[in-house]
Parts: structure tokens; sequence; C-alpha cells
């Protein structure tokens, strides 16, 4: 059963989180004792509302089905990578995390991180909670993962931050240290760009970016302010380059040992509360220049067609990579690339 998934495995490290799940005397153990875990701050709205959802799903199961969430990443070894293999492995139940990542295992997933593709929050929702959400998340069953469907979560619209100098235009890539996930879809798009990544996971970017190792880095504003990069980064240059999100997947076999009643109560609520998040992260990435101004931060608008005019190789290898059919449902929702 996958209450038992791992569970020698996690004991030291929830005894190191103050034991809250442990059950206390008298109190009947859930059929199905569960984790989700994920690597943003727990006053994010991403934590905020899978706290929310697993809170309904618990009282909608009638207390069958109790899942437990951990911000960023408590316990976990080796960061969104290492949680990624636990989750194929069948040691992790539940995880959120962007569409890079995933693609190393499941190439088509790489789609979700094509720079310059997505232009709006409208494109995104009607791709992901649609025809090409529904295809990724047959491909990743086929790597024994399940992508839950319109299970999207936002992360948003990235921009470029640096301590050393404004990035106006992509000359101003070159040479330029580049924080970033251990991905090669975003190790190749800096390299395109001429910069030099430094692959470091989010749980380390602050420190890489601290000690100078990085001088810069790729993400939207939320995640400027909850890990306070203005503190080792002064420049803001708004680029729009990207857009990620945390995609909640979940280890297909314990997936499939629900019951199905589970199944529709846990879809039911995701496809409630993913929106409420998409709508808190994306108030959020909106109101958060005038207050990491305040910070320090000094911001200016990057020249985006000076990017893209530098991706055509990027975009024909990674066609390749993706395949026809992903890249096919992309373009039917942003138009031609490359």
């Amino acid at each position: 059963m996958s209450a038992l998934i791992s569970r020698r495995k996690f004991s030291a490290g929830l005894i190191a989180a103050g034991g809250s799940m442990l059950l206390g005397r008298g109190v009947r153990a859930a059929e199905f004792q569960l984790r989700q875990f994920h690597n943003q701050p727990a006053d994010s709205p991403l934590h905020k509302r899978l706290v929310q959802m697993w809170t309904a799903v618990k009282e909608q199961t009638g207390g069958r089905v109790e899942v437990q969430t951990f911000a960023e990443n408590d316990h976990l070894p080796g960061g969104d990578p290492g949680a990624f293999k636990m989750i194929i492995n069948g040691e992790l139940d539940f995880f959120t995390l962007n569409g890079g990542v995933i693609g190393t295992v499941v190439p088509a997933m790489n789609v979700q991180s094509i720079p310059f593709a997505f232009r709006t929050h409208t494109q995104v929702y009607a791709a992901l909670d649609g025809d090409l959400g529904n295809y990724l998340c047959d491909e990743m069953s086929a790597k024994g993962i399940y992508g839950v469907r319109r299970g999207c979560f936002a992360n948003g619209f990235h921009q470029l931050t640096c301590a050393t100098k404004p990035i106006r235009t992509a000359d101003d890539l070159r040479g330029l240290k580049m924080r970033t996930p251990d991905a090669e879809i975003y190790v190749e798009c800096w390299k395109t760009l001429g910069a030099v990544p430094v692959v470091t996971n989010l749980d380390k970017a602050y420190a890489a970016l601290k000690s100078g190792a990085a001088e810069a880095q790729s993400d939207p504003l939320s995640i400027v302010e909850a890990l306070k990069l203005y503190e080792v980064q002064k420049y803001v240059s708004m680029t729009n380059h990207m857009w990620t999100g945390f995609n909640l997947i979940a280890n297909l076999k314990m997936w499939q040992r629900l019951p199905a009643d589970a199944q529709r109560i846990i879809e039911r609520n995701v496809a409630k509360y993913v929106p409420l998040q998409r709508a808190d992260n994306d108030a959020l990435n909106a109101g958060l220049r005038s207050r990491l101004t305040q910070q320090g931060m000094i911001f200016n608008e990057a020249q985006a067609s000076t990017f893209r005019d530098r991706l055509g190789p990027f975009y024909s290898h990674w066609k390749k990579t993706i395949g026809q059919q992903a890249w096919s449902l992309l373009e039917k929702h942003v138009g031609k690339l490359g």
C-alpha cells in the first residue's frame, strides 16, 4: 500500500520536522497516508492552495486519504531532480515540478519551457488545460508518472536579474554566468544566447548568487521576492522570455491503487484549486515591481526581439527532441515558432 512506501526512509526526517505525520493516541489512521512535496516557501500561493486542496480531499473522502504537504522539499536530498527520481521509483507520492526537469525523462514535457513561445496567461492555460496538457499527461503515463489533468499550477513569466549590470539586449548575456536548473533545455537556451550556464538547484540559488559563482538568474518576480534575491541581485530586466509552471505529478502505481472515487475527488479539487493558485500567483507577480524597487532593485525593459532572433537553431533542435505532435499542439496555441 502507498501509505507504507519508503516510510522507514522518511522516519528520521519526520522526527526532525516535529513528528507532524505521527498520529496521536486514539486517532484512527487514514487508509492512505501520502506525502506532497514542493520547492516553494511555506508562505507562497502554491503551498497555501496545496494545503487547502488536500484538506478538502481529506474531508471529502471521509478521512480515507490524508496528504501531508511539505514546503521547500524539506528533508529531501538532491533538490528537484532527486525528488523527481523518488516519484518515478515509488518513494514519493505527489510532487510539483517544472516541465524542463520532467523533460529529462519525458522529452515532450520540454514543450512547456520553450522560450518566447507563450505570450499571455490565456494562451498558457488554454493549452495546458486542453489538448496539449492532455497529450503531456499521456506521455508521462508511459514513463510511470501520473500527471494530474488540468493540474499545472503557475510559476509565471520569467524575468532576468543580475548582480553586475542591466541586460538590455542579447549582447549583454555574452559570457554572463547564469544560474540554471539541472535540465538540458535551460542549459542549451543560455548557451545559445551566449551566457555561461551555472547548474544549480533552486534551493542553492541564493548561495550561488551571493558567492558570485553565478551573476544572474531567470525566474518570475515572485521567486525573486520569496528567495530574497534582491539581497544578492541589483538589476531586473523585464523580458517575459519563458513561462514555467508547477506540474502536479504522482507515482503512477500509487495513483492506480487509489479507489476510483478518491481519484475523482482529487481531480475535482485540483480543477478547483489550480485556477485559484494561478490567480493568486499572477496577481502577486503583477504587483511586485514597486515592492522590489523599494528593496533597491533597478528595472529596465529589455529588447526581447534580440533574444528571439538568436534562437533559430535552438528551436530546430528542440522541435526534434520534443516531437512533432507536442510541437504542433504548441504552435496551435501560440503560432509558428522558429
